[in-house]
Formats: C-alpha cells, structure tokens, sequence
C-alpha cells in the first residue's frame, strides 16, 4: 500500500484527536472558571442523561434552587443568595458538566467511526478503548468530587478529590496527545536523542505533572488567596515550621494547610523551571538536531512565562482572568512536556516504520 493511500485514511484519526485535544483544554479551563466563581456544588445531583435537560421554566428553578438551598454551601456560605445569582453559577457548572458529555460523546463516536471503517489496527483501537475508560473514571471522580463537597459542614470540595479529577484528565490529555504524535509522520530528524536525554524528558514530563498537581492542591484548598507577596511568604522565605504542620495529623498539612500546600507549589516551579533549563542546556550542548532544541526551549519559554502569571495571580490575589490564564498556561506546559518526552522514546527512523505499519493495518482488506 502506498502512503498516498495510507495518509487520507489517518487523516480522519489526526483531525478526530486534535478537535478532542481542543476540547479537553477548554474543559480544564472551564473546570477552573468553575472552581474560581464558586459554581462546583451549584448542581447537586448526578444525571448522566436528564442533567443535560436545563431546568425551564420558574417552576423548574425554583426546584433546582431549592436543592442547593438544602446544601451546606448554601446554609454556611451563600446564604440569602438570590435566584439571579444562584442561576449564574448554575451556568457554569451547568457548562461544565454539558463540555464532559461533548468530550464523551466526541472521543466515542469517532472511536466507533475508526473501528468500524478499520482506520486503526487491533492493537490502537485496544489503546483508544483503554483511553476511553481512563475518561470515564475521570467522569466519575468528578462527582465523587462533588459529592465530597455536599457532606455536612463542607462549604467546598474534597482538595485531594479535585486533585485527582484533575490528575486523571491530564493523564488522558497526555494520552491523546501521545496517540496523535504516533498518527502523525514525523518531521525529518538527523539523530535520535541519546539515552540519557531521553530520560531526561521523562524527568521533566513527571515533574510538570507533579507541579500540576501542586497547583490543583493549591486550588482546592484556596491556598492562592493567602500569603500573597513575593518572593518572600510570610515575611520570610518561607513560613515557620509552626505555621507548615500545625494541622494534625502531620500528613494532612500536605493537602489542607494553606501554608505548606502553597510552599510546595512556590518549590515546585522553581525545582521545574531549573530541571527545565539544565536540560535545554543539555540538549543544546550535545549536538542534537534543531526540532529537538526547538521542543525544549518552547517549554523552557512558556515555563517562564507560566511563572511570571503565577507570580502575578498570587499577588494580585486569584482575579478571574489572571486564574484562568495560568490554569491555561499549565495545560500549555504539559502538553509540550508530552510531546518532548513522546518524541524522545525512540529514533525517528522506527517511529516512521510504525506510522507506515499502523497506515498498512489500518486499510480494508481487499
């Protein structure tokens, strides 16, 4: 089978997981516009199917508005809300939810279409289908998320609980990124990556995620709105030891003590932005071709940048735009973090061979 053969018959796989990729960056960002307008437990029922239905009608919201007033949110925090006001976090969790159905939808359908018109091997459509459940368990941490935040006395979700919902939506982002890296020919590349560059990519894929993970701890316990000067916290590099674990017991300081969870999230970058720059030092040093240097030092750049806008939301105290663009910035910063380490795991010459041999498979037998 020729290329030309090959190339319109995974041109549908490319375009199929791009338009999901783009979706799955504007779901985090809308999470987070979720998160930051309060509009997480606004919707306090899991329905799959009937919650895509809005509610219609005054008699549908003054329902629906009557299930949050029985909240703890409400009761503690939003007490005396108007409908006006409890109908515009509605929309956005309303939004939210809608967004991870389309995804749904979208990953599942073009994975139907794929299979059945054999544009992918036995062997990708088996890695698609793991995807595929790695998005449904990211679907149900959402609400055991938000079922966390609708317990007695909780004015806001569980911050670990978020954190996995986060955790598992990156990881499915990295998934499709990754798949669309092995659908897509690669550029032409004059020499693989040495060995210890390539773990060096690893390295810094795991600590972009772990840094992500960080900052969804930071997010989840509202940690941003605290402690808000630069680069000295509390007066001093960092808070008194006092101060860092004087929660009990000690563990739980790592996720509920705004002190040390926002410490961990200053440490964090700058551990990142110095992996980060040793190792575009690294790569440029030892001889390697320009589309590798070109990868790292484009996530060297938006890591930079990424830190001037946590520095500038920390300070200017979590507004909306700055809070969503950083959030932004971060699924920017992973998604070049995959696509380094993905285009790093083998030499160029075998990821062609494997592209060609994925086209073959994935033509109709004649």
């Amino acid at each position: 089978m020729s290329e030309a053969n090959a190339t319109p018959r995974r041109r549908f796989l490319s375009v199929w997981l791009v338009v999901t990729i783009a979706l799955v960056a504007l779901m985090v960002v809308v999470g987070g516009a979720t998160r930051l307008t309060g509009s997480g437990l606004s919707i306090t029922e899991w329905r799959p199917v009937t919650g895509a239905i809005p509610p219609i009608g005054q008699g549908a919201w003054a329902e629906e508005f009557a299930k949050y007033q029985a909240s703890p949110q409400y009761r503690l925090l939003n007490e005396g809300m108007s409908l006006g006001d409890f109908q515009f976090i509605y929309w956005w969790e309303w939004s939210h939810r809608q967004l991870g159905r389309l995804i749904g939808l979208v990953f599942a359908g073009g994975l139907l279409f794929a299979a059945v018109t054999r544009r992918v091997s036995l062997r990708e459509g088996l890695t698609l289908f793991g995807m595929g459940l790695l998005l449904g368990t990211q679907g149900a941490i959402g609400w055991i998320m938000v079922a966390s935040g609708l317990q007695p006395g909780m004015t806001a979700v569980a911050p670990i609980k978020l954190t996995l919902h986060l955790g598992f939506a990156l990881l499915f982002f990295g998934t499709l990124i990754a798949f669309l890296l092995h659908v897509r020919a690669p550029r032409p590349e004059t020499r693989p990556l040495p060995g210890s560059l390539r773990a060096g990519a690893y390295l810094v894929l795991l600590l972009t995620f772990v840094q992500i993970l960080l900052g969804g701890l930071v997010a989840g316990s509202h940690a941003g709105f605290t402690f808000n000067t630069w680069p000295l916290m509390d007066g001093g590099l960092a808070p008194s030891a006092d101060s860092l674990f004087a929660v009990t017991p000690w563990w739980e300081n790592f996720v509920d003590n705004v002190a040390l969870v926002q410490l961990n999230h200053r440490i964090g970058a700058y551990v990142l932005l110095i992996v980060v720059a040793i190792y575009a030092v690294a790569v440029a040093r030892a001889g390697t071709d320009r589309a590798s240097r070109r990868r790292v030092f484009e996530l060297l750049g938006v890591l930079i940048l990424q830190v001037g806008l946590g520095v500038a939301t920390l300070v200017m105290v979590v507004p909306l735009s700055l809070g969503l663009a950083h959030q932004f910035g971060a699924v920017v910063a992973f998604a070049l973090a995959v696509r380094n380490a993905a285009l790093a795991r083998r030499p160029v010459a075998q990821r062609t061979q494997d592209v060609g041999a994925a086209a073959a498979l994935a033509q109709p037998a004649r």
